[in-house]
């Protein structure tokens, strides 16, 4: 079978960042009548068509599930919009709390935990890598970036925190790196976010390297794409935040965001490796091919069973709707839910804030035109990031609202959920009155 459409990951990311699609699906969902309950329920009545359009992808059964859940302000639970089954063969009905691969949405929860280590005085916005991990020091760069490894030209100013929130570092990735470099991120198993446990046609296996310590070790050993400040390539960057955190606080990256995050927040069912208890809620996934979804990790055998040997910051986490939900409404909060303080209202007023450097030339990139926080994108009071499974998230501080969208399948522009998502909510404007 051909997975030509799956393995386009260039393809999937520029579709995943295109014109900010989601952000501007939060502030559309601003104006929309929620509905008059208290506790979360189904407003699908107040949304013909986004309902609609739900119900047409789960009835001809393009994906198994697909789900809105959105909150104004401190509201104690998300409302929802849609539905479907945990996959294609299930019968039991997806609800806020199944599990979905949430891939890089887990970059803005990495920025977050780097934002509070900034508050702390621990980290600097603007310190230099190399002062916290000395062979990011003296960095070289490829003349070109997709020339051959050793013709490279010194960094004209070290890679800095900033840089590392923003992906203006110059590093690469295995789905934007080319030519020699790419290969050399494959040998060196410098991998984020997992798949599937099935070979995928077209996709060269990658051994993981053993630990994110030695991850990073095998980064700094390898040049850079661009000059740091220069350009914004999407990155590897903020996996590479995952070890910062773990030489500055002395703790693992993940017991870190357990301690840090998820137990404040709240968050009982965000995972790097996903219970074996947990299988019964959780989603499967699928990649399309030819039209047709194809189960590429089922929930009862998946990838994330296995321990990572790389816990990913830029894109290794299982979440629940109900779990980031809670993570949104602590960003809306200022960094406070439920009374407990989990970071200072400064540290999400600069990390949802644009801290693209001034040096950087956007000309060109997905990012034309708009702005980046720490680990997300950064319009202005909008700030989110969306997933390489089909979902996505934001909140918007002006409106007080938070949303986020709930899928699972690969590539993201194997359907245009998130054009017709617009259109839909366009389209349902008018019933703003009845609300």
């Amino acid at each position: 079978m051909a997975f030509r459409e799956f393995h386009s990951a260039p393809t999937s990311r520029r579709a995943l960042l295109r014109g900010g699609a989601y952000l501007v699906a939060g502030s559309a969902l601003a104006t929309m009548p929620l509905g008059r309950m208290a506790l979360a329920h189904d407003v699908s009545e107040s949304w013909p068509n986004v309902a609609a359009m739900i119900k047409n992808y789960v009835d001809t059964r393009k994906v198994a599930n697909m789900m809105v859940t959105l909150g104004k302000g401190q509201e104690d639970h998300a409302h929802t919009v849609g539905g479907g089954t945990l996959s294609l063969q299930s019968a039991k009905s997806v609800d806020e709390n199944s599990l979905y691969r949430i891939y890089s949405m887990t970059k803005p929860i990495t920025g977050m935990a780097i934002m509070m280590l900034i508050d702390e005085g621990k980290l600097g916005l603007d310190q230099p890598l190399g002062e916290i991990m000395p062979k990011f020091a003296n960095m070289q760069v490829l003349k070109d970036p997709e020339g051959a490894l050793d013709d490279t030209v010194p960094a004209e100013r070290p890679i800095t925190i900033r840089h590392l929130l923003t992906h203006t570092a110059g590093i690469g990735y295995l789905i934007t790196s080319k030519g020699p470099l790419l290969e050399a991120y494959r040998e060196a198993g410098l991998v984020g976010g997992r798949v599937s446990r099935l070979p995928i046609p077209g996709i060269p296996p990658v051994t993981p390297a053993p630990n994110l310590e030695v991850w990073a070790d095998r980064l700094a050993e390898l040049p850079l794409m661009a000059q740091p400040g220069r350009k914004w390539i999407y990155s590897a960057s903020i996996d590479l935040l995952g070890r910062v955190i773990e030489v500055v606080s002395g703790q693992s990256f993940e017991d870190f965001l357990q301690e840090r995050i998820f137990t404040p927040c709240g968050m009982e069912s965000t995972f790097f490796t996903l219970p074996e208890s947990e299988i019964p809620r959780t989603t499967d996934n699928y990649g399309i091919a030819g039209g047709f979804p194809l189960p590429i990790d089922p929930a009862s055998s998946s990838i994330y069973l296995d321990p990572p040997k790389i816990p990913s910051g830029g894109g290794g986490l299982i979440s629940s709707p109900k779990d980031y939900d809670r993570f949104l409404r602590m960003l809306l909060g200022y960094g406070t839910l439920d009374g407990i303080k989990v970071m200072s209202e400064e540290a999400v007023r600069i990390g949802t804030s644009n801290l693209l450097p001034e040096t950087v030339d956007m000309t060109g990139s997905w990012m034309e035109g708009q702005g980046h926080g720490a680990g997300g994108r950064s319009v202005g009071t909008q700030f989110g990031w969306g997933g390489a499974a089909g979902t996505l998230a934001s909140i918007d501080f002006d409106r007080n609202i938070r949303v986020a969208l709930w899928t699972q399948y690969m590539p993201t522009e194997a359907y245009p959920i998130r054009d017709e998502f617009l259109a839909a909510l366009e389209k349902d404007l008018p019933n703003v009155a009845g609300g």
